[in-house]
């Protein structure tokens, strides 16, 4: 029999569940009932603890994918182009396992609306995220004098999350959940971008 530290709380067993679930299946065709059913609960314990599939999906995000964990408390110290290209690095790692989530988000207009509607109640920014922090970490290292003051850190934080983007959907169309060769690709793309920062 499992001690009491082996048995996950209910939280975190219904996240953990709609974590495999939506990777399954996609945010689109997965339902409060299979989240529930996958963690061993009744749809009635899951809304005990969430309001609806769209918290769900903000705390798989939030919890349960790799995050952007370096951002705004590194700032002013470690070298920045190191720093950033960790983070760079990050955002593949997140956009390479979000994909097969969100994809099915996109298939229906109506759909679309629905869990936009979703993550605006809840508070959450939604896909312009990760250029808000990113763009927040170099706001804070120009103002410690490590960024030049004319630096478009908007247009920076843009580039380099696009580009993240775009290596975490090259992976996911390939059927992989993580970026092949990241840290070099991260580094070259932090090397072009750094002389517009410095």
């Amino acid at each position: 029999m499992p001690s009491a530290a082996e048995v996950k709380p209910a939280r975190e067993r219904i996240l953990d569940a709609a974590a495999a679930v939506m990777r399954e299946r996609g945010v689109a065709n997965t339902t409060t009932k299979a989240i529930a059913a996958a963690a061993g609960y009744s749809e009635a314990m899951l809304y005990k603890h969430f309001t609806d599939k769209q918290e769900l999906f903000l705390l798989v995000l939030t919890e349960r994918l790799p995050a952007l964990r370096l951002a705004l408390a590194t700032v002013g110290t470690g070298e920045l182009g190191a720093n950033l290209t960790t983070i760079v690095e990050q955002l593949m790692s997140y956009f390479a396992e979000l994909f097969p989530m969100s994809v099915s988000i996109f298939s229906a207009p109506d759909l679309l609306v629905q869990h936009r509607e979703g993550i605006a109640r809840h508070g959450a920014w939604g896909p312009s995220g990760p250029i808000r922090v990113l763009a927040g970490y170099l706001d804070e290292e120009r103002a410690g004098g490590r960024i030049r003051p004319d630096a478009d850190t908007v247009a920076v934080a843009q580039l380099l999350v696009g580009i993240a983007f775009h290596q975490g959907f090259l992976a996911a169309f390939e059927g992989n959940s993580t970026v092949s060769d990241a840290p070099a690709l991260a580094s070259a793309a932090v090397a072009t971008v750094l002389p517009a920062l410095t």
